[in-house]
């Protein structure tokens, strides 16, 4: 693991593979980070073994990246401005860019904003969510801080406090991340996107919402089904790893 420093705060990462493949870079969900998401489901792997550079940060508030506890520092802006420091600090000035559900709504603020930095955008595990949102997530918060989890009744609160304490996340800083990065865009904020981008989404994903709906509101979408899959399994689902293999391999930098 290493760091830099973006925004006054020390952002880390890791920078795999060969140096003169095309350079990936992912960035993780909500609760987890670079080591659960990408390298425990085999994303790293998979992707060095294909001949790519694979970049990984761990979101503000995330694993080793600095923990905040102001809402407002957890935007999807401003976590997209670290991605995009990140790519400065390493001097690569285009890359693949690959989120997964909260990672994807950071991508797409990513490309929205900072469209000459993605060579393609890979939006995993969130579909319509972006545009229409996916329900109440205050319960979740709520879950996150309280100290009597056996009291906890919400199914998806309970589901990330349990993956938060396996983990050892800092759970104030998650709920401070949860009550402010939930911002949504609209269908003129996707069809500004003119990247090549793959959306990807589990058939039993009850958070993420219609891949093939988003996909069809951006001018070079293709949406892909992981079959069987629910949220959190879809991860490191097998053929969404080939899936993007061969999307990839359509778009050389």
């Amino acid at each position: 693991m290493t760091s830099f420093i973006h925004d006054g705060l020390p952002i880390a990462f890791q920078d795999e593979g060969p140096r003169d493949g095309d350079p990936v870079l992912l960035i993780h969900g909500f609760a987890s980070n670079r080591r659960i998401n990408w390298v425990e489901t085999g994303w790293t792997k998979t992707l060095d073994a294909a001949g790519y550079r694979v970049i990984a940060l761990d979101n503000r508030g995330h694993g080793d990246s600095e923990k905040l506890y102001d809402p407002k520092a957890y935007t999807p802006a401003l976590m997209a401005a670290d991605a995009v420091a990140l790519l400065d600090h390493l001097k690569i000035p285009k890359a693949h860019i690959m989120g997964y559900s909260m990672g994807g709504r950071i991508a797409a603020f990513l490309a929205r904003d900072h469209g000459e930095r993605v060579a393609t955008l890979t939006l995993g595990g969130i579909g319509m969510a972006l545009i229409e949102g996916s329900g109440d997530w205050k319960p979740v918060a709520d879950a996150l801080l309280t100290d009597e989890p056996d009291t906890i009744t919400d199914p998806t609160g309970l589901e990330f406090r349990t993956f938060a304490d396996r983990t050892g996340a800092d759970r104030k800083a998650l709920a401070a991340c949860i009550a402010s990065n939930r911002v949504l865009l609209s269908a003129e904020d996707m069809a500004q996107i003119d990247r090549p981008t793959l959306v990807a989404v589990g058939t039993k994903d009850t958070i993420a919402g219609s891949p093939k709906e988003l996909a069809a509101l951006m001018p070079k979408a293709v949406a892909f089904d992981i079959e069987r899959r629910s949220h959190l399994i879809a991860t490191g689902d097998k053929t969404f790893k080939a899936r993007l293999l061969a999307f990839l391999e359509e778009y050389p930098l």
